[in-house]
C-alpha cells in the first residue's frame, strides 16, 4: 500500500535562485523610479505665467487651473479671463475664484529639493531689506484624526485667498421661468444665488446665465424684475433703488428669467 502524499519542497539552489530574480527585479524597479527625470512633471508643477515651479498654489475655481499666487493676481489687474483657457472667471471681481491649493504646494515642495528652504530665504531677505516683522511661516496641519465640534469643522474649510470685498454690494437670486418652444439642450443652473457689484448690468447677468447654462448664441435670455422686463443697460444698483424694492427677499433681489428664441 502507498503512503499518504507528501509535499515536495524546492531545492535550495532553487530558492536561492528565485529569490535572487525577485531581488533584481525589485532593485531594477526602484532604479527605474529614481531615473525618472524631473521634467517630465514640469506641466504639473511649473506655473504657466513666470515658468517656474509653483510657489503659494493657487487654483482658479471656475476652470482649475493652477498658477503662483502673486503671479495670477498680477494677471487679474489686466484681465478676467484665465491664462491657459481663456474662461471669463468672474465679470468684476476675478480675485474671488481663486483657492490656495496647500496640497499641491507640499507635493512641489517634496520633488523640488531645497526650492522650500530657498524661497524661505527670500521672504526672510525681502523683509529684512524693509525693516518689517518676518510672517511666522503656517504650521501643517496634525496628521492623527482627533474630534473637534461642528462648528470647529466647518471653520476649517479651505477659505478664498480673498475675503468678499465691499463692493460686491448686490446679492441675486436667479429664478428660472423657462424657456420658450423650441429652445432645448441647455444645461441647468447649478447656483441660482450670486453676489455681485451694483455697477454689474442687466447685460452682465445675461452673459453670466448663458455661459453657466452653456447656451448657444441663437438663444437670448429675458430678465425680469416683479412685473417689469429690464434693459440690458440697466444697472443693477439702480434696480434694486427702484423697481427692486417690491423684489427684495432676506436682502437678496430676486430675478426672473427665461430663454427665447430672437426675433428675425
Amino acid at each position: 500500500m502507498e503512503g499518504p502524499a507528501r509535499w515536495s519542497f524546492p531545492s535550495d539552489s532553487s530558492l536561492n535562485q528565485e529569490y535572487g530574480s525577485r531581488v533584481s527585479e525589485g532593485a531594477q524597479s526602484i532604479e527605474d523610479e529614481h531615473l525618472l527625470p524631473l521634467r517630465e512633471f514640469y506641466p504639473y508643477i511649473r506655473c504657466a505665467l513666470c515658468n517656474g515651479f509653483f510657489i503659494d498654489a493657487t487654483t482658479i475655481t471656475e476652470c482649475l487651473h493652477t498658477f503662483c499666487k502673486s503671479c495670477i493676481i498680477k494677471h487679474f489687474f489686466c484681465s478676467n479671463r484665465c491664462p491657459n483657457c481663456s474662461i471669463v472667471v468672474h465679470q468684476t471681481q476675478p480675485l474671488y475664484s481663486l483657492r490656495p491649493d496647500r496640497q499641491l504646494q507640499d507635493i512641489v515642495f517634496k520633488m523640488v529639493p531645497y526650492l522650500e528652504e530657498d524661497e524661505r530665504s527670500r521672504i526672510c531677505a525681502f523683509y529684512k531689506q524693509r525693516g518689517l516683522a518676518i510672517p511666522k511661516p503656517v504650521t501643517a496641519p496634525a496628521t492623527f484624526a482627533v474630534k473637534t465640534p461642528q462648528r470647529q469643522k466647518k471653520d476649517a474649510q479651505p477659505q478664498s485667498v480673498f475675503t468678499i470685498p465691499s463692493e460686491l454690494d448686490v446679492s441675486l437670486m436667479l429664478e428660472f421661468v423657462g424657456a420658450q418652444e423650441g429652445v432645448k439642450n441647455f444645461k441647468p443652473l447649478e447656483r441660482k444665488y450670486v453676489r455681485v457689484s451694483g455697477e454689474a448690468t442687466v447685460r452682465h447677468v445675461q452673459l453670466f446665465i448663458s455661459r453657466k447654462m452653456e447656451l448657444s448664441q441663437n438663444y437670448k435670455v429675458d430678465v425680469v424684475c416683479g412685473e417689469h422686463l429690464l434693459e440690458d443697460g440697466q444697472s443693477l444698483r439702480d434696480i434694486c433703488n427702484t423697481i427692486g424694492k417690491t423684489s427684495l427677499l432676506d436682502g437678496m433681489l430676486i430675478l426672473h428669467f427665461g430663454l427665447v428664441l430672437p426675433t428675425q
